[in-house]
């Protein structure tokens, strides 16, 4: 499984630059099906989420070229209707095929998704959607098969602005014939990306990034190029890797308008931060102060990506905080190995409690999800003495060479395959 070893107590200080986001290139990536084309798509993150959707592609027959930052996709061969079951149970964001398929073949065979243990993620509003949209859909073993003899654009009022259902009802919806208006629609970046990636392939989508997106469908699609959006989470991750180590730390290659609400929580517990065009330089405080309160919400709110990092970063503040998971359930699972390195929490259902400490020390601990796992590693940048954290590919889904940017900062930290 691999496991990353931090040994704590060094201040972090340099300049890093911000790779692709993982939540805009899976959606876009699943969306190169749809045309019968092919897509160049620049700033690509090496993960393992993306030689997931790599493998799915291949598997449906497409053509795949993958070199350093890019990654191009030849659509045209597409042949098969089938996910491989075991690839959509490692990364949930392979469900987001249904739309592409659909608007692709007009059917698509895929089993239930996997991914992190962060509570049930129920895919209820992708197919309530999807059927609206005129998809007829199966469920049975396990397995979901749609299918479709032709979709039709239709008003879609989603219960709450989840991403996924968003971006599948965006896919699905590019070459159904008519307009399709999708009401409390999502807001995130991500969502914009996407649809400056359709739209260069020939779609007509406007709204992204408000709560009302409207898409006109069209027949046909041509060739594509595009460069992926920063990945606002890992540039928060890095910018909470300064202020519990006391660093300065100039996070490059941002948008610093995706950022505001960490932005806004880190100056709360003391943090400097100074912006210029495209960077930010965070300048951790000697005395960490408490929060009273962070409510994870949709965006433009403060995003439950960054919550287990921020619980990290509030484990050795100076008094009482408090965070309110709104977002997912079973997000929590962090706070009991942030215990066994001294942290002081106590867990309410989906609320956390945070007692600040002196100090923590290093332990023995495992990552349970992917930002859990940053915050572990984050944890043992600040804590005295060696930290393990076991099941290093969590981390790896969405950080790439993690251990390495943070070494190239002045961690003092290595990684055991």
């Amino acid at each position: 499984m691999g496991k990353i070893i931090v040994t704590g107590g060094n201040r972090l200080t340099g300049e890093i630059s911000i790779s692709g986001a993982k939540n805009a290139i899976l959606p876009i990536l699943a969306a190169t099906v749809i045309g019968a084309n092919e897509s160049t798509i620049f700033n690509v993150p090496d993960l393992r989420d993306v030689e997931i959707m790599k493998k799915i592609l291949l598997s449906l027959g497409c053509s795949v070229k993958k070199m350093d930052k890019m990654i191009w996709v030849d659509s045209k061969p597409l042949n098969n209707i089938k996910i491989p079951e075991e690839l959509v149970r490692e990364m949930r964001s392979s469900i987001i095929f249904m739309g592409a398929m659909l608007s692709r073949t007009g059917e698509v065979v895929i089993s239930y998704p996997g991914g992190c243990e962060i509570g049930p993620r129920p895919i209820d509003m992708h197919l309530k959607a999807l059927k609206e949209l005129g998809a007829e859909i199966e469920e049975s073993h396990g397995f979901i098969h749609c299918r479709t003899k032709g979709l039709k654009g239709n008003e879609i009022q989603l219960d709450y602005p989840s991403v996924g259902a968003t971006e599948n009802i965006m896919l699905a919806a590019v070459k159904a014939k008519g307009t399709t208006i999708i009401r409390n629609a999502a807001r995130e970046p991500e969502i914009i990306d996407l649809q400056n990636f359709l739209n260069k392939a020939g779609a007509k989508i406007n709204g992204a990034g408000t709560s009302v997106i409207i898409i006109d469908g069209v027949e046909k699609f041509t060739n594509v190029t595009h460069n992926t959006i920063p990945d606002r989470i890992v540039a928060g991750t890095f910018m909470i890797a300064s202020a519990i180590t006391e660093g300065e730390v100039v996070v490059k290659n941002i948008i610093i308008d995706h950022l505001q609400a960490i932005i806004a929580k880190l100056k709360e517990a003391g943090s400097l931060i100074y912006s210029d065009n495209n960077s930010l330089k965070v300048i951790g405080p000697k005395k960490i102060n408490s929060i009273e309160m962070i409510q994870t919400l949709p965006y433009p709110g403060f995003p439950t990506d960054m919550q287990a990092q921020m619980m990290a970063l509030l484990s050795i503040a100076n008094g009482t905080s408090i965070i309110s998971e709104t977002v997912f359930e079973n997000r929590f699972k962090h706070a009991e190995e942030l215990i066994r390195m001294g942290s002081n929490i106590k867990i309410f259902g989906k609320v956390a409690i945070i007692k600040g400490v002196k100090e923590l020390t290093g332990a023995k601990t495992t990552a349970k999800d992917l930002r859990g796992g940053a915050c572990l590693v984050l944890a043992g940048l600040a804590a005295r003495g060696v930290t393990e954290v076991e099941n290093m590919y969590h981390i790896e889904r969405g950080y790439e060479n993690f251990h390495m940017e943070l070494k190239q900062l002045g961690a003092d930290i290595r990684k055991i395959d």
